[in-house]
């Protein structure tokens, strides 16, 4: 088997686990509305993604560090009397960013190693990048099962949440971590800048098929594996970017869904 072959079927699973990775947790960032902060967040883990590979270390490692400093930082910064939280996260969005750039200017001959970390390399994955997605995924999946009841009730009343004895804040900050997680690894896939696209549109879209949060969810991971297949197949068939081609096959399907479906009037609820 050569090169090629291997470097396109790990590709494909890449992309199959980043995809349903990315649309399991979307479901929480639409409902959460958090896609701002999801934002802020792909630009707050640049700088740690952009360190790691200077000094030779696993990406994801870099991109976790930055991550949860970053989460944990608005979190903090959006609890304070007075302190808006978008303030906050446009503070992280902007600050991340900046120190990543800051970081590529200390290097010479780094504008290649910038591509791959900005807009993704699918067609270079490990076996590595492959088992680490999968055990993230599994994780992942773990934790929003866990924490399907709270972190609904929380979504929807946040008052309620409190009244019924709900720590309110400690589910704040492992959904903004496992959001957190799930941007740095999909980076491989996607890159720091177009992660939120594979995050945001396939729940985006699966909230216009349906009200039922079960039935979004599955729609979403239906819909970021769509995306990534997808853009993987455009990418090999006409030579252009795989990043570029999976944000917008996500893209496209967020527009035929809002095409050809009515938004439910009651989108969200629990079944």
């Amino acid at each position: 088997m050569s090169w090629w072959d291997d470097a396109v079927h790990r590709a494909t699973a890449e992309v199959v686990l980043a995809g349903a990775l990315a649309g399991l947790v979307g479901v929480q960032v639409v409902l959460r509305r958090l896609s701002f902060f999801t934002m802020a967040l792909t630009h707050a883990t640049f700088p740690g993604v952009v360190a790691a590979s200077i000094i030779g270390v696993n990406v994801f490692l870099g991109g976790v560090v930055a991550g949860t400093v970053a989460a944990l930082g608005v979190a903090a910064l959006s609890r304070r009397r007075g302190q808006h939280a978008a303030a906050a996260t446009g503070v992280v969005l902007s600050g991340g960013f900046a120190l990543g750039a800051g970081l590529v200017a200390t290097q010479d001959g780094f504008s290649r190693d910038l591509s791959s970390l900005l807009v993704g390399s699918v067609l270079t994955v490990t076996t590595r990048d492959l088992v680490t997605t999968a055990v993230v995924l599994v994780v992942v999946a773990a934790v929003l099962a866990a924490g399907a009841r709270p972190l609904l009730l929380i979504g929807f009343d946040r008052t309620g949440a409190r009244a019924a004895g709900l720590a309110t804040g400690a589910w704040d900050v492992v959904l903004l971590l496992t959001i957190e997680v799930v941007v740095v690894t999909v980076v491989p896939a996607v890159g720091t800048i177009l992660a939120l696209a594979l995050v945001v549109a396939p729940a985006a879209a699966a909230r216009l098929w349906s009200g039922r949060l079960p039935a979004v969810t599955a729609l979403a991971v239906l819909f970021g594996v769509l995306s990534g297949v997808g853009g993987l197949a455009l990418s090999s068939r006409w030579n252009v970017a795989a990043g570029a081609s999976i944000t917008l096959v996500a893209t496209a399907i967020l527009v035929a869904s809002s095409v050809l479906v009515r938004v439910p009037r009651y989108a969200g609820r629990a079944a």
